[in-house]
């Protein structure tokens, strides 16, 4: 029997209509943690809990009310006395209520039966807060997320202990040949030891199967045809290694036509033109070349991309690329410092943006898309600077990123489940000066015109001539996040100056920070009267952890943050939560705009409440000329 004609089809027109023939339907199960290196999630997964979840001592050193301190100098050395005046903590403790800073143990004068120190400290210095790491009810990490050992971590600290996934295929690896044996002892003159079946099994495993390796298997058809008929029983995927050439023994394409269909037979790859795409009983069956260069090539093209069907996944490989920061980073001399950066492509230029540096921020980890590395040489890096970046994720993953930088929402975590995005918080004029520097795709802003009341807009005008388009988002409630049940009885902005009432703010820039002090200017309130005012969160959902902690009795933010921590909420106002970009960039954000247009997302941010969605995705032109 003799093959006497095989295809030449493009390769990636062979994959194209043999992936689409193929009814691949990815099943899901739901494992322990423990298990989970390298699996893929099935579903996003939201923290259960903050983390950490209690204001911790950051430093070795004692705990002290801050106010207390103010008078300590090194003329007049302030004496304390412990557990009057102080506490000794390590690094972790948890900060009692009544003390509110932490004070380096280096700081510290021991005395026979007190202690002194010679500088004031300040308020929430070396603590924790609840949620540095991630606040309960973010997502930790999206649907088809390839679940590294950043994210293990990441999952634990958020008590996600259980995780769904899809299951791994099952894929089985027949080798055929005469000439082939399994072991030394069997070689001899005329035979080849099976090594395929080896180099096989070991892609399989690295990128997401699970390998049965079948004993080589002689060049007699019905025997071949048993073997295929079992593994097709048994597996997801069958993988036919040798025997689909033009041989008079290379039986394997009349096999597979026998039992099912075979789509394609012979591909324009060198090496790995005689591979067979087939298919029997619902099964891909896919036969591959002898030779192991020839069945490496083939295994790459055609067997990897069946295996990510059953995993929604892609797989590619990229080291290093070069890149430009967009920030300035200090350094010490003291140390080779590892930066995590979130990476995309603006202006055809590869953009660094710095992530969280802490120590204990494991999820800086899990979010970032590469490390770039200071030199202990170096006393930092400059913005514009050019880095060279050790990638975290694929290249492929890096042009696709969306770089957001501006005011925070829940929904841009949400976004995360939809499009390839990723999102850094510095305030709503913070995300237009990184617009404006060419360091993002989209800025999120909420900015509020006094003067107009309106929102947005004038802004834009104010800080661009180019033309530019304001994407509208959505409608949200603004509103103070108290305690459940009030119990300080907050009802207005003029409670915030009640001394009794501790308070928790938004960073300067933010949108929220803004309309807090448009509210102060008409109540003729001054901050001063404000105890906190000048405590910053970088996020609602940090806020609302912080009012949900016995430190904090309100902050300024939006519903969905207070529902998602189950505090109650005084509504000041709708305020418009919109997306600015450069009009360059608006056809590679078509998939925002889709997915911002979207039911499902729409339907995801309903179950959150306080957003409402009138002209979502709607394009506004600015300094259009």
């Amino acid at each position: 029997m003799r093959n006497v004609y095989i295809e030449n089809k493009d390769p990636k027109e062979a994959l194209s209509l043999y992936l689409e023939n193929l009814d691949i339907k990815a099943s899901t199960e739901e494992i322990s943690l423990r298990n989970a290196l390298n699996r893929i999630s099935s579903e996003p997964i939201f923290s259960k809990i903050s983390s950490p979840q209690n204001h911790l001592a950051a430093m070795d050193g004692i705990c002290v009310n801050s106010s207390i301190t103010s008078l300590a100098s090194e003329i007049n050395p302030l004496k304390l006395y412990e557990n009057k005046d102080f506490i000794y903590v390590n690094t972790g403790n948890v900060i009692p209520d009544r003390f509110d800073s932490v004070i380096m143990i280096e700081d510290v004068l021991e005395r026979d039966g007190f202690i002194e120190i010679i500088s004031p400290s300040k308020p929430w210095q070396h603590i924790r807060p609840i949620g540095e790491d991630i606040v309960k009810g973010e997502m930790v990490i999206p649907s088809n997320y390839k679940i590294d050992s950043f994210a293990l971590g990441s999952l634990a600290a958020s008590g996600n202990f259980k995780v769904k996934v899809y299951k791994n295929p099952t894929v089985s690896i027949l080798v055929t040949g005469s000439e082939i044996v399994s072991s030394l002892e069997n070689a001899n003159k005329g035979t080849i030891i099976d090594s395929n079946s080896y180099m096989l099994s070991g892609l399989v495993s690295e990128f997401g199967g699970n390998p049965i390796i079948y004993e080589p298997i002689p060049d007699i058809y019905e025997s071949i045809k048993s073997e295929i008929i079992s593994a097709v029983k048994k597996s997801d995927i069958v993988i036919i290694n040798a025997g689909s050439s033009a041989g008079t023994h290379d039986y394997t394409v009349h096999i597979i036509r026998e039992l099912g269909k075979v789509f394609t037979h012979g591909v324009a790859l060198k090496p790995g033109k005689p591979t067979i795409l087939g298919e029997i009983e619902g099964t891909p069956v896919i036969g591959i070349p002898g030779y192991p260069v020839s069945a490496y090539v083939s295994f790459k093209e055609f067997v990897v991309p069946v295996i990510n069907s059953f995993l929604n996944k892609n797989i590619s490989y990229q080291n290093k690329i070069e890149g430009i920061l967009t920030k300035k980073i200090p350094s010490s001399f003291k140390y080779r410092e590892l930066v995590r950066v979130n990476t995309g492509i603006v202006n055809n230029k590869i953009i660094a943006t710095p992530i969280a540096r802490g120590a204990g921020i494991t999820t800086s980890l899990l979010k970032a898309d590469g490390i770039i590395e200071i030199d202990r040489s170096l006393e930092g890096l400059n913005t514009g600077d050019k880095v060279e970046i050790s990638l975290l994720k694929p290249i492929e993953k890096i042009k696709e990123n969306i770089l957001s930088i501006g005011s925070h929402d829940i929904l841009m975590d949400i976004l995360r489940d939809f499009i390839p995005i990723t999102s850094s918080h510095v305030g709503s004029l913070g995300g237009i000066m990184a617009l404006k520097q060419n360091q993002c795709h989209l800025a999120p802003i909420h900015l509020l015109d006094s003067k107009t009341g309106e929102y947005n807009i004038s802004y834009v005008k104010q800080y661009f001539k180019e033309p530019m388009i304001l994407i509208k988002g959505v409608k949200r409630i603004q509103g103070f996040m108290v305690k459940k049940g009030n119990p300080k009885n907050i009802t207005s902005i003029k409670d915030l100056t009640n001394p009794n009432i501790k308070f928790v703010n938004r960073q300067r820039g933010a949108g929220t920070r803004i309309l807090l002090d448009f509210l102060l200017s008409q109540n003729n309130i001054s901050k001063d009267q404000i105890i906190g005012y000048e405590r910053e969160m970088l996020t609602h959902m940090s806020v609302a952890a912080e009012v949900n902690s016995n430190k904090v009795d309100v902050g300024l933010g939006v519903y969905s943050a207070a529902k998602e921590m189950n505090l109650d909420f005084i509504p000041v106002g709708n305020e418009e939560y919109d997306f600015l970009i450069k009009k360059s960039s608006l056809e590679f954000l078509s998939p925002f705009i889709k997915a911002l247009k979207s039911k499902e997302f729409k339907a995801a941010l309903e179950n959150l409440g306080g957003y409402e969605f009138t002209n979502s995705g709607e394009l506004i032109y600015i300094n259009e000329h």
